[in-house]
């Protein structure tokens, strides 16, 4: 088991490697979206979005609506900043757990979000902004994460795009069935046939974030702020092998 962590967040990457710690990343960002709605009344990966929203109240001259949105968009940056320096500094250091420190920093900040209880109860206008700000921070991090390890064909915080790439695989599938069914004229071009992993994988991953969106938002409607602690444990799994090794090493 062990092993089997350290290798989803090493130096040594493969295809295997990227899925397992997508899935596993793509389960927290769908339960800590659906919770940070429940908590809040925001979703907090969705960029697309909270651009389109800014847009709207500077029309509408919602000023403090716009700087939310606008405070989110940065929050969000910062994060995929954060994380690519954090990234490329274990590259410098030779460091085993490359991808390791930003999701170190991730399990940190959503513990606590899980720890932010009494913060709610003495200050809810500030933790409103306090949450949302970690919160697409966390998600800039997360999905810099898991777009710097497998080459930007995976991410995580969204479905947009793997929707988009799983579309494409199908109108691939949709046209191969066609052309095996009738006589397609005689082409130079080779014949279009569906990347049946990449189906697989975003099917898969889209179905996972809905899931994990389900039962996040069952478990903060339950259990509050403190259903993210078992969010921070998975992400922390994953880091602290490859952590510790690094550590003994320089030991």
């Amino acid at each position: 088991m062990g092993h089997w962590l350290r290798r989803a967040t090493g130096r040594r990457r493969d295809a295997v490697s990227d899925r397992q710690l997508a899935r596993w990343l793509v389960v927290v960002a769908g339960a800590a979206n659906a919770g940070g709605f429940m908590a809040v009344g925001r979703y907090t990966s969705h960029m697309t979005g909270i651009v389109s929203a800014m847009a709207d109240d500077l029309a509408l001259g919602l000023g403090m609506a716009f700087a939310a949105g606008l405070g989110s968009l940065v929050a969000f940056l910062l994060g995929a900043g954060v994380s690519a320096v954090l990234v490329n500094l274990a590259r410098r250091r030779g460091m085993q757990g490359e991808y390791a420190l930003p999701l170190a920093l991730e399990a940190l900040l959503l513990a606590g979000f899980a720890a932010s209880a009494p913060l709610a109860v003495a200050a809810p206008g500030l933790a409103a902004a306090a949450t949302v700000a970690l919160l697409c921070f966390v998600m800039g991090l997360q999905n810099a994460v898991i777009t710097k390890l497998s080459g930007a064909r995976i991410r995580t915080t969204h479905v947009t795009g793997m929707a988009t790439d799983l579309g494409i695989e199908l109108g691939k599938g949709a046209w191969r069935l066609a052309a095996l069914l009738g006589r397609p004229a005689p082409t130079a071009h080779p014949p279009v046939r569906p990347d049946v992993e990449k189906l697989r994988t975003h099917g898969e991953l889209i179905f996972l974030f809905f899931a994990s969106g389900l039962l996040g938002a069952v478990a903060f409607q339950r259990l509050g702020v403190a259903a993210a602690l078992p969010l921070a444990a998975i992400v922390a799994a994953f880091a602290a092998g490859p952590l510790w090794e690094d550590l003994s090493r320089r030991a």
